[in-house]
């Protein structure tokens, strides 16, 4: 392939990573647009309604200028005022980062990588801008340089990842990055890569515990949720967007139940709580998924604090046999201590893309505390991997 057809393969690639994520709210939209319009108000308006879901699930900002009668509804004294939306439905962006790694894939086999990459990137930065700029109203404006930067580096992080797992199958290319700890000492770049490998499974572990404990609660708060869904009135084509929109948040909703089991727990709103100690809620918004959140005390609700303990403590055994060969003593406590610092810092920056301000009023401030979770998952795998790496070092003097 000549490198006229790879930049070309590589930005139609990245459109169409964009055009899937655009149509996911567009399509359905449209159907409404028909069945329920008849085709009689501008399609327009459901063009921006589609985009600006997609930049919101990017982190991009929407600034809101509300109609008296939704400002009334809602309680708002002033109909005029600009809110500004800054949560992420971190679904879109997921979504954003999967097609990347096949695009990265896919560019990756071809000659020139290195072209192709930039030529994806280039366009998707060029398209991104596009549809931005396409979508400004004066009652929704999403920030135009936001709307350029943060997908593009969304598909970046995917493109990149791609392009390296790719070429890790294959013989180092010419010009590939050298690895900066090769002249370390070997006892040293041991413990680095225990801690980066530790903290990154640990919390992978309490993700995944998460999503299993996300599961839990949708399935055995079925009949709330579907009594929420019920009270909506928004038929079959509102109901599918309502989902849609539900399914953008799940990633969200998976960080805050991390969060929670971590033991800080997460807002629905100024002045409430959801964590082990008790759920204190005001008013939120009628999204059947909340319908699974647990109310009032829990009797055992401690006991999910055990769960960033038991992963800390399990990458601490199941790292322990192999470090102890290269490195003993105090590198130990410091691959334990750093398992919880790169773990505390992957647990506080998902929390902070998770979180932010959902609407007006008391949504300003929905979602976990990042420094919160972020400080409590440090101390808790640490401490946790620290024993683990140091009872496999007391398990091999009883063997001898």
């Amino acid at each position: 392939m000549n490198r006229q057809l790879t930049a070309l393969f590589a930005a139609f690639e990245a459109l169409l990573v964009i055009a899937i994520g655009i149509g996911i709210p567009l399509v359905p939209l449209t159907i409404l647009w028909g069945a329920q319009y008849g085709f009689a108000v501008d399609w327009t308006a459901f063009w921006r309604a589609s985009v600006d879901l997609w930049l919101v699930g990017h982190g991009v900002d929407i600034t809101l200028v509300l109609d008296p009668a939704t400002a009334a509804g809602l309680g708002i004294p002033d109909a005029g005022a600009p809110v500004t939306l800054t949560i992420a439905a971190l679904g879109f962006a997921l979504l954003t980062v999967v097609l990347g790694v096949r695009a990265g894939r896919r560019l990756a086999e071809t000659r020139h990588r290195a072209l192709g990459e930039l030529a994806s990137l280039g366009a998707f930065g060029l398209a991104s801008f596009a549809v931005t700029f396409t979508s400004r109203h004066p009652d929704a404006s999403p920030s135009l340089w936001q709307g350029t930067v943060l997908p593009t580096a969304v598909f970046a992080i995917g493109l990149v990842i791609g392009v390296r797992r790719t070429q890790a199958g294959q013989d180092a290319a010419p010009g590939s990055f050298r690895d900066p700890t090769r002249d370390w000492r070997p006892d040293a770049r041991a413990t680095l890569v225990a801690a980066l490998r530790g903290g990154a499974a640990a919390a992978a572990g309490i993700i995944t515990l998460a999503s299993l404990a996300t599961a839990a609660l949708i399935v055995a708060s079925y009949a709330k949720v579907i009594s929420l869904y019920e009270s909506l009135h928004s038929e079959l084509l509102g109901g599918i967007a309502v989902t849609l929109g539900q399914i953008a948040l799940l990633p969200n909703i998976v960080i805050w139940t991390a969060s929670w089991l971590v033991g800080p727990g997460f807002a629905l709103g100024t002045g409430s709580s959801v964590s082990p100690l008790g759920t204190q809620l005001g008013p939120v918004p009628a999204i059947p998924i909340l319908g699974a959140l647990p109310p009032g005390q829990l009797a055992f609700g401690f006991v999910g604090l055990l769960v960033p303990v038991v992963a800390g403590f399990l990458v601490g055994a199941i790292l322990g046999p192999a470090l102890r060969r290269e490195a003993g003593g105090a590198l130990l406590v410091a691959a334990g201590l750093g398992v919880g610092l790169v773990g505390g810092v992957i647990l506080g920056l998902l929390a902070w893309f998770s979180a932010g301000a959902a609407g007006p009023g008391r949504l300003a401030d929905v979602g976990p505390n990042p420094w919160a979770v972020g400080v409590a998952a440090a101390i808790e795998l640490g401490v946790a991997a620290t024993i683990g790496l140091l009872t496999t070092v007391r398990r091999a003097k009883a063997s001898r």
